[in-house]
């Protein structure tokens, strides 16, 4: 698929992996609906940096837990620009508990992460997904994580969250082909602020990984754009770790 002129909504992308997946989509020639919840100076700074290289862009506030903020985010992207043909389901969130801690993985903390990283997801690709339709052409990438294939991570529930994400991937895959095309990108770590006070971690880690580096945004931001174009994929769980699950 070729993104240029391609009206792409990318949640969360106001910070991390998301701000560099709609600057490397505007780079080539998509018009980006940069999504927030609470992150507004980083949305609208992408906005800016977008407007700057010539690309076109809108920051548009939506909490991806709530259905009808997200319709109404989608309704407002159409109104602005016609339609939609690309979804980067990237906005997530996580609570740093100790795995073997299972008494602090309570109803809420369920509930939370729950809501954004699953619910959330598919309460945008069901928003799109008529207007997807309608186009007889679409593509959704959902962001996953090394931790839904290891079942480690941030916290046992983030994990599960995201085990649950390449689950949803797969049967939107059937349920919205041919149509649509649905993937998952699995990064491992990721140089974002999600590790801002572990950096000694990050550098212990390093070294022990195959490629011996950790990922940048900027290398997620490439497979994302990628899964996008490729049009004769749909329902696979990719992962770009610096080889860190083998």
């Amino acid at each position: 698929m070729e993104l240029r002129n391609k009206v792409a909504i990318v949640t969360g992308g106001g910070t991390g992996i998301g701000k560099a997946t709609s600057m490397a989509l505007a780079q080539r020639g998509a018009i980006v609906v940069v999504n927030y919840s609470r992150s507004q100076a980083e949305a609208e700074e992408t906005v800016r940096g977008i407007h700057e290289e010539g690309g076109q862009a809108l920051a548009i506030r939506a909490d991806v837990s709530r259905d009808e903020e997200v319709r109404a985010m989608v309704r407002t992207s159409i109104q602005q620009f016609g339609t939609v043909d690309l979804l980067v389901n990237n906005a997530s969130i996580t609570r740093h508990i100790a795995m073997e801690d299972l008494e602090s993985a309570t109803e809420d903390v369920w509930d939370e992460l729950f809501d954004v990283n699953v619910k959330g997801m598919f309460y945008c690709a069901r928003a799109v997904a008529p207007f997807m339709k309608k186009n007889r052409s679409g593509a959704i990438v959902n962001l996953g994580s090394i931790a839904g294939q290891t079942g480690l991570g941030s916290s046992l529930p983030y994990a599960v969250s995201k085990a649950a994400i390449h689950g949803l991937t797969k049967s939107l895959a059937r349920v919205l082909a041919p149509d649509i095309r649905v993937n998952c990108i699995v990064p491992g770590a990721v140089a974002t602020r999600w590790w801002a006070g572990r950096e000694a971690q990050m550098s212990l880690l390093a070294p022990h990984l195959p490629l011996r580096r950790i990922s940048t945004p900027e290398d997620i931001a490439a497979m994302i754009c990628a899964a996008l174009e490729q049009e004769a994929m749909t329902g696979q769980i990719l992962t770009v770790d610096s080889g860190q699950t083998l």
